[in-house]
């Protein structure tokens, strides 16, 4: 009894001189965030987004999406996504990259626009 008495007590005494858990630095990372508006894109179709080829999000129109991102180069990649609506068969795309350089701290706001080139990304002021 005395040994287990002991034992429970070492144990709480390794736990409280153990170092509390914390966050990192909020500063430490950046924020992107994505929205699309139905008047720049005006299709029912879902859009996938990829960040460094993994498929991250999904919009539908007017939604948007927000990323915690470490520092440096992004590839963001956007392609319709076939789904519960008629006639959202990617087909034939463009399967270009976007580069987008992340500062630490920096809160990036694009919106998705489309162009003969097929869907992109646009700056967007913060403005809420």
């Amino acid at each position: 009894m005395i040994r287990a008495a002991l034992g429970v007590f070492g144990l709480l005494g390794l736990l409280a001189s153990a170092l509390p858990a914390s966050a990192e630095d909020n500063a430490q990372y950046s924020v992107l965030i994505i929205s699309r508006s139905r008047l720049e894109v005006a299709t029912n179709c879902e859009i996938g987004i990829y960040l460094n080829d993994q498929l991250s999000g999904r919009l539908f129109q007017e939604q948007s999406t927000a990323f915690n991102l470490p520092p440096g180069p992004v590839d963001v990649r956007l392609r319709l996504l076939p789904g519960q609506v008629s006639g959202c068969s990617a087909g034939l795309e463009n399967q270009r990259n976007q580069r987008l350089n992340l500062k630490a701290g920096q809160i990036d706001k694009y919106r998705i626009a489309i162009s003969q080139d097929g869907l992109h990304l646009t700056r967007a002021g913060l403005g809420y």
